[in-house]
């Protein structure tokens, strides 16, 4: 028999920088039995820095320099956190992070990078820092697309002459050159000359950038920052439409508001990479300084401290001996010089060329093909002696998270109708999406249970997505939630991390319920093979709660979310779909409906959320109840980030097939009409005449309504258009 490993240490990695990424790989070649990773980066996606320049200038793609770090934690098996680190209590081993509660470490890793900060008067109104990334990346890439229609001027400072300051400089007068621009472009130095080459280095970036028409002024301060001007301290202005800062490497704020040892606020490390003075911490990349061997920041050094640092991870967390590192005093310098051209320097010698260019291209695709690159899931094969059936149901789709583990809608509904007939006060029972019980005093309640296994390997987040969904089938009657109860399936693993667990579930649980107007009166827990999440709600409301019966010809169906959740979560289990679309659902998924349900309630004649059954499926439930025909505009329908080419790819999640042989529509070849939703949007039929001002009164309450088709007389029949 498999003996499952039970969880006993909480590793935790503070950051997506280079490091992190390197040790993510290769501990999802070689996990170690009994540590569960954490990660924590404010995105789903990090960038590799060494593309930066080229991707301003216009020859990578955004994607082409990005880490998909939803991917990499799939496939090292560890959740990702998507927020930031603000802090971090030594005491009792919290990691304290922005709008969420603190996470335990056994053991953590800091590798949060730096970042560019420029405290002058006007920048924050004005200007744009290089980092991060993404804020930049967009805001260079509206200013470009405004510049090269006329509507604003090409003028351009870099704030900070180092050499990235230079790279993006020459990047972005190349990038209006190539977009038909004359560029003005000028680079603003404290400091005597260009900073961190070689005399011969310089000179040929200072050739490089006379080529480009960019002016250098050194020796120059930057006393305020305007909407089209730097005013410089005893000097001319200098014109600027778009400001960029990026003068030196400085330290994270947070960090130096903590405890832990630093020098300028950066983390104090010995030759180990460990913290110095505390054994459970680590630190790696910019963000760290190794006293006894200072060295500039470079994202080098994070790449080849990678290997020492998860040796020394895996040592820490099982009582073995550290390695040191000694980083290397000389390392190479790759320099891009806005076109496809590039300086190499180290040793004190330069070259300078387009071959050099694409042997930095190579390089740097090469590092980001290593962390990409990742190997697909495989299914155990199952051989020997089977059971008649066995063969059949291992050969079809491995089960997956993205429609919960569902069974079809054929399968439940055949089981349904064994059920009793209800009670008196019982005004409806199985089939719709709660019971509703009938109160002595005239008013309703309804109860409802539902539960998911795991999406995700993040207990806290798939705790607010199980509760959400739960909550769908009160909020699809229109009624007000009143209590919940946990049911709660934890992994083996021993009693600290269990109790570390269960109060991120309770908490999340707690917020999600009071926020609903609702309250976490108990539960159940036990330990399996994986972590399940379920609650069993219940609501009120004073006149007969919404379902699925009431729809009226001439109603059109509103859908407040879009569908493709479980084809997106199918691919991320399959550990090809896009961090960023898999983020981005994941958000949605994990948003209360209230405010949707106060809108669409008063004026709906009948109502669902969509969930493991699909669009077709719950469109189905509506006409069959209500004795209509349903029209479903196919352009209408909105569709999550990414879904279409998925689906169109043939990723399909489990239920999918079984959806479409359940709820067929004539015309619905698309496979994402049947695919399962989980935290689905709500299914509202809605008088038409009141459509545009239901529609309306969403968008102001910040909910999306979209009227995707019309019911007419029938029988149950779903078309589509």
């Amino acid at each position: 028999m498999l003996k499952i490993v039970p969880y006993t240490r909480d590793l935790v990695l503070v950051g997506g920088g280079h490091a992190h990424a390197l040790v993510l790989k290769a501990w999802g070649m070689d996990p170690l039995p009994g540590a569960r990773l954490t990660v924590i980066n404010p995105e789903p996606m990090a960038p590799y820095t060494g593309m930066l320049p080229g991707h301003v200038a216009g020859h990578y793609r955004r994607d082409d320099l990005e880490i998909d770090l939803v991917r990499l934690c799939r496939h090292a098996g560890a959740r990702l956190i998507l927020t930031r680190a603000i802090g971090i209590d030594r005491a009792q081993r919290n990691v304290m992070l922005q709008g969420r509660a603190p996470v335990a470490y056994d053991l953590a890793s800091f590798d949060v990078g730096i970042t560019a900060k420029l405290d002058l008067p006007g920048f924050a109104e004005h200007g744009i820092r290089a980092k991060p990334l993404d804020v930049y990346a967009a805001r260079w890439r509206s200013f470009l697309a405004a510049a090269a229609q006329g509507q604003v001027a090409p003028d351009v400072a870099v704030i900070g002459g180092g050499v990235a300051g230079c790279e993006l400089a020459m990047a972005m007068a190349f990038a209006l050159q190539a977009a038909g621009v004359r560029p003005r472009v000028t680079v603003i130095e404290l400091g005597p000359q260009i900073s961190g080459v070689t005399r011969q280095a310089r000179q040929r970036m200072l050739s490089a950038m006379d080529d480009l028409g960019i002016v250098v002024k050194t020796s120059a301060r930057v006393v305020e920052v305007r909407a089209d001007q730097l005013l410089l301290e005893g000097d001319d202005p200098v014109a600027a439409s778009f400001c960029v800062g990026a003068a030196g490497g400085f330290a994270h704020t947070w960090i130096a508001k903590t405890d832990l040892p630093q020098r300028d606020g950066f983390i104090e490390i010995g030759a180990d990479l460990g913290v110095l003075g505390d054994k459970a911490l680590f630190a790696v990349g910019d963000c760290a300084v190794m006293p006894h061997a200072l060295r500039p920041k470079a994202g080098v050094f994070a790449v080849r401290a990678a290997p020492i640092l998860h040796y020394n991870l895996r040592a820490a967390l099982s009582g073995n001996t550290r390695k040191t590192w000694r980083p290397q005093k000389n390392y190479l310098k790759l320099i891009s010089l806005g076109g496809q051209s590039a300086i190499a320097e180290k040793f004190g010698f330069t070259l300078k060329g387009p071959l050099i260019w694409r042997w930095k291209d190579w390089i740097d695709r090469a590092f980001i093909n290593r962390l990409n690159d990742l190997p697909k899931m495989v299914v155990p094969k199952v051989t020997g002696e089977l059971a008649t059936g066995v063969a059949e149901i291992l050969a079809a789709k491995p089960l997956c998270g993205g429609c919960g583990a569902k069974v079809g809608r054929g399968v439940l509904s055949s089981a349904l109708t064994k059920i009793a007939l209800p009670f008196d006060e019982v005004v409806t029972g199985a089939g719709d999406d709660a019971a509703v019980l009938r109160q002595s005093n005239g008013t309703f309640q309804v109860i409802s249970t539902d539960h998911l296994r795991s999406l995700i390997d993040d207990p806290a987040l798939m705790t607010r997505i199980a509760a959400v969904h739960a909550l769908g089938d009160v909020w699809a009657m229109g009624a007000q939630p009143q209590v919940g109860l946990a049911s709660i399936v934890v992994p083996q693993m021993s009693a600290d991390l269990q109790a570390r667990t269960l109060t991120e579930i309770t908490q999340v649980a707690t917020e999600v319920l009071s926020a609903a107007g609702a309250q976490l009166v108990g539960g159940h827990t036990t330990m399996g093979a994986e972590l399940t999440i379920g609650f069993t709600v219940t609501g009120r409301k004073d006149t007969m709660p919404l379902t699925v019966s009431g729809a009226q010809p001439g109603d059109v169906l509103i859908l407040t979310r879009p569908i493709g959740s479980g084809v997106i979560l199918a691919a991320d289990m399959e550990g090809h779909a896009h961090g960023r679309f898999v983020a981005a659902v994941l958000a949605i998924m994990g948003q209360a409906q209230d405010r949707e349900a106060a809108v669409l309630a008063p004026v709906a004649h009948a109502m669902t959320d969509v969930t493991g059954f699909g669009l077709a499926g719950h469109v189905k439930a509506i006409c069959e109840a209500s004795g209509l025909d349903a029209e479903l505009w196919q352009a209408a329908i909105p569709i999550y980030a990414g879904a279409q080419a998925l689906s169109d790819a043939g990723v399909a999640s489990t239920l999918m097939l079984v959806n479409r042989t359940d709820a067929p529509i004539e015309g619905g070849a698309d496979a994402l009409l049947y695919d399962p939703q989980t935290a689905g949007g709500l299914l509202a039929a809605v008088p038409a005449k009141q459509s545009v001002a239901v529609i309306d009164a969403l968008c102001a309450a910040g909910c999306m309504g979209h009227v995707i088709g019309q019911l007419t007389k029938g029988n149950g029949h779903v078309g589509l258009r």
